[in-house]
């Protein structure tokens, strides 16, 4: 089984800036993997954030966060980053962090094999 605990969520001004984290542990350590990042906000359906592959030389994001949100990744503590800069109160919403059993990261939620339970970051304006 594998578990997923985020952190670093909060309640930050317009503009300011947060950064999430997400720690893995449990059977992850026998497979690559790659980690991603959705977000739900209140009567809309979860969307995809970012991604990053096993090696962390490939990022995707989510055209509503490019040029603002940076992933990243630390494989020595199983641990993956999201940094977020500019934010914006449509950045409202509960972040999870996943976990795909691939070395390629994936846009498609459906392709996650296991989640975090979420934290709530909330944007005032």
């Amino acid at each position: 089984q594998v578990q997923l605990v985020e952190s670093g969520g909060g309640l930050v001004q317009a503009g300011g800036s947060l950064r999430l984290s997400c720690a893995a542990s449990g059977r992850t350590f026998s497979r690559l993997y790659a980690m991603g990042w959705f977000r739900q906000a209140p009567g809309k359906e979860r969307e995809f954030v970012a991604a990053i592959n096993w090696s962390g030389g490939t990022t995707y994001f989510g055209d509503s966060v490019k040029g603002r949100f940076t992933i990243s990744r630390d494989n020595a503590k199983n641990t993956v980053y999201l940094q977020m800069n500019s934010l914006k109160p449509e950045d409202t919403a509960v972040y999870y962090c996943a976990l795909r059993l691939n070395e390629y990261g994936s846009r498609w939620e459906v392709e996650y094999d296991y989640w975090g339970q979420g934290t709530q970051v909330t944007v005032s304006s």
